[in-house]
């Protein structure tokens, strides 16, 4: 289908590809590039998933002002939801993450109320929550709306069942921000190819699932500190300073077989080497996911086909470190050629 009614309806449907230079030659590793979805990451499943639910209950009114603590990318994927279905938006960002995110929000319309650094994730939602109580919006709740993962088991789980039907699947490896992909998918896969196990990659500065401490949260639901095991890790939009309730669900159901920490420089390392030699550009979480895939290919047996979700696209971080070393000017290299004419 190339005809659309409208830009949401071309949420999802995002490609698997084959990993050919980068993957060791007895192993057939593929990625699920998300950066497909529109405004170019996962986040505009949830996105559309949950203003669509919200719209069928009636818990979201004609006109009503949506709000949102987020990273970015959700904040995005809602700016295009609430601009294409008339809802104005307001998403609280901690000032750490990226400066793109903030203009590709506001230029979708939304505003963009900025939250200290130092409060990290819980700040931003403890804010979120405090406009949503007193302005009478409507807070979508995405760290644990279970609308969130019943989008990724009826759109996510389904492609990956549908593209894999009759072929071998043995791993499928994801990170986790709202926990919303990992229940949404794991929890499909579990049921009907419950030979996948399913592995989780986390930042080696944020080992909170690793460390199995209980997050304490306040009678909202909301987070009442930041996580013991939590440290400031520069692989946005994954492990905010809490395990999400959707994350927390996901671990409880048994459906996760095994979590790998990445840090971040091998992330950023493997997100250069995605875009030099397959020509495939995502950001830091995805080189995370990819290279956790990459320590369950090592040992693995011959033949085995691994999964691995790539969640944005690598424009989101030109201001960040993963772009630290690409210079807006000519290099030693590019000069010499230059002098060749």
């Amino acid at each position: 289908m190339t005809k659309f009614a409208n830009i949401l309806e071309t949420v999802g449907n995002t490609p698997v590809v084959k990993i050919g230079k980068l993957a060791p030659p007895n192993v057939n590793l593929y990625v699920k590039i998300e950066a497909f979805n529109p405004l170019g990451s996962v986040k505009d499943r949830l996105a559309l998933g949950i203003i669509e639910d919200a719209e069928r209950r009636g818990a979201l009114k004609p006109g009503q002002t949506v709000v949102e603590a987020t990273s970015g990318n959700t904040g995005i994927g809602l700016a295009m939801v609430c601009a294409q279905r008339g809802y104005p938006l307001v998403v609280t960002m901690a000032e750490s993450f990226s400066i793109e995110r903030r203009k590709l929000m506001r230029f979708l319309g939304a505003k963009v109320v900025l939250t200290p650094a130092a409060e990290g994730a819980t700040g931003m939602v403890r804010k979120t929550i405090a406009l949503a109580k007193k302005n009478g919006w409507f807070y979508t709740r995405q760290f644990e709306n279970e609308a969130n993962a019943e989008y990724h088991s009826r759109t996510t789980a389904r492609e990956i069942i549908a593209d894999f039907a009759g072929e071998r699947l043995d791993y499928w490896v994801t990170g986790f921000g709202t926990g919303g992909t990992l229940k949404g998918v794991g929890r499909v896969l579990a049921k009907e190819r419950p030979e996948v196990k399913v592995v989780v990659s986390e930042p080696a500065d944020a080992p909170m699932l690793t460390s199995a401490t209980p997050q304490e949260r306040e009678s909202d639901g909301s987070p009442k500190s930041r996580h013991p095991a939590w440290k400031p890790h520069p692989i946005q939009g994954w492990s905010p300073d809490f395990i999400a309730k959707l994350t927390g669900d996901a671990v409880d159901m048994g459906i996760v077989d095994q979590v790998i920490t990445i840090p971040g420089p091998v992330a950023m390392q493997w997100s250069r080497q995605l875009a030099m030699n397959e020509g495939i550009f995502v950001g830091t979480s995805s080189g995370a996911t990819f290279a956790a895939a990459l320590e369950v290919c090592k040992g693995a047996p011959k033949g085995t086909t691994i999964l691995c979700m790539l969640p944005d696209t690598g424009e989101r971080y030109l201001s960040t470190p993963l772009f630290g070393d690409i210079l807006a000017e000519m290099n030693a290299d590019e000069l010499a050629i230059s002098s060749m004419a």
